[in-house]
């Protein structure tokens, strides 16, 4: 027997998720086993256990896969406020419908910079974004988007992804984009000419930039829109280059000087509209219900439409079993439905254990419940002597670019429900891991997939005795 097949039959695998490789470490795995299938040329799984093991006649290798009912569910309102990164989006997709993506965030400026005085001469305005993220179909051609202000101030509350707020109709700055191979950009926005000489003048002589206070009361902040049709979306970072710029000169001055109203510590949030009329997804009515949609489910980010996966199939395989190892378990997602290369999936899918009311299962303290990294415990002994589930190591599918399909080994999992350490909890998978801190991808895009429900499986090789 190879020292490789001895390592998988002893679950010694400790390969950790968090290295996002293009290659998936779940095929690298099944491939090193499945060849030896093909190399013994037989379809006997106890001859093949002989070959493996030359004159030890108790082995027998299986290998088997069922599939896992999927259902899609709109998750309840999530909170979207200072998440980093402004979106701006329009698309419309056959599955999800029609989905708006409006950032908001509110302007900053330092009472300790020097303002203009009545002699500075004015020389330009414009508005920048620091693009840190494109998603869309067509990036070859330009895409329109526009800076509106605030017609009302952003509070000092939770704003969450179905909130917005009123603005004004018309932009004062606004361009099209033409991103081609270019995921990232400073983009560089003229100002409507009326409104630099209105700022400007309100810098040189008006109140309005004594103090941040009353700044925000005279400019409440921007919300940051793309143009329907257009079919893409962008992530913005918020900081010191996303913001007004302002610049001027003195007579004699050989350079301008550089007055920056920028999004640096200001309150932003992300407002997600959906209309999902004549798509599959037009029957999902109702946050936190799972509902059978067709042939295919999908997931997409910001708007916050997630898998459920059913795993009582997990109980009738297991049920079947006994005098067993596993050798390898794992869980497939895919290929995914065909969309532009430049229309991105989530990075990463975390297995989140959910309830009948689709809730994430979460610990005493908070803490959600999920699948673990394979080769970790999936339970610990509390102070108590009690097992309980473990949270320091959540697993996540990783997405296979060249194959279009997310997997993950689930070996010590498959493994902690056959013993009854743990009992089988239906999964949410979530497009990363869920977090408040700012964290959390799924809240910070559009980012979507569809895939055939099909193509959610589970595949197996074990070994058993006689």
């Amino acid at each position: 027997m190879t020292s490789a097949l001895k390592q998988n039959q002893k679950h010694r695998l400790t390969k950790s998720y968090s290295a996002f490789t293009t290659i998936s470490p779940v095929k690298l795995a099944f491939g090193a086993i499945l060849s030896l299938f093909i190399i013994s040329s037989c379809s006997d799984p106890a001859r093949v256990g002989i070959e493996l093991a030359p004159g030890n006649n108790q082995i027998g290798v299986v290998f088997e896969e069922f599939e896992l009912p999927a259902e899609v569910v709109l998750l309840d309102s999530f909170k979207t406020t200072n998440q980093a990164i402004l979106i701006a989006g329009e698309e419309v997709d056959p599955f999800f419908g029609k989905t708006s993506a409006t950032g908001y965030s509110r302007l900053f400026i330092s009472s300790a910079t020097a303002r203009p005085t009545s002699d500075a001469m004015l020389d330009s305005v414009h508005f920048s974004l620091n693009i840190a993220n494109v998603d869309g179909t067509d990036l070859d051609e330009p895409k329109y988007f526009a800076i509106h202000k605030l017609a009302e101030p952003i509070l000092d509350t939770t704003y969450y992804n179905f909130d917005k707020l009123e603005y004004e109709a018309s932009p004062f700055s606004s361009g099209e984009l033409v991103f081609g191979e270019e995921t990232d950009t400073l983009a560089t926005f003229q100002v409507d000419e009326k409104f630099a000489e209105e700022i400007f003048s309100k810098m040189q002589f008006g109140l309005e930039f004594n103090d941040l206070f009353t700044f925000r009361d005279y400019f409440p902040g921007i919300a940051v829109k793309a143009r329907e049709g257009d079919n893409s979306s962008i992530g913005i970072a918020i900081g010191s280059s996303t913001g007004l710029k302002v610049y001027y000169h003195y007579e004699g001055d050989t350079l301008s000087t550089l007055y920056n109203i920028s999004t640096a510590s200001s309150r932003s949030f992300n407002g997600i509209k959906n209309d999902r009329a004549g798509t599959p997804t037009a029957v999902v009515t109702e946050p936190k219900t799972a509902y059978d949609v067709g042939p295919t489910v999908g997931m997409k980010a910001g708007l916050g439409m997630v898998i459920k996966l059913d795993t009582s199939p997990f109980d009738a395989f297991l049920d079947t079993l006994v005098g067993i190892t596993f050798n390898q378990v794992a869980l497939e997602i895919g290929e995914l439905e065909p969309q532009d290369e430049t229309q991105h999936v989530p990075a990463n899918i975390a297995m989140y254990f959910t309830d009948s009311n689709n809730e994430v299962l979460t610990t005493s303290t908070g803490i959600p419940l999920s699948v673990q990294t394979d080769g970790y415990p999936q339970v610990y002994t509390d102070e108590n002597g009690d097992e309980v589930p473990n949270t320091n190591s959540p697993a996540a599918l990783i997405y296979d670019s060249e194959s279009r399909e997310y997997s993950q080994l689930i070996t010590s999992y498959v493994n902690a429900i056959f013993r009854g350490q743990l009992t089988r909890k239906d999964w949410l998978l979530y497009g990363g891991f869920l977090s408040n801190d700012g964290s959390d991808a799924f809240k910070k895009s559009t980012r979507q997939f569809v895939v055939n429900k099909n193509n959610v499986k589970v595949k197996v090789i074990y070994s058993k005795s006689k």
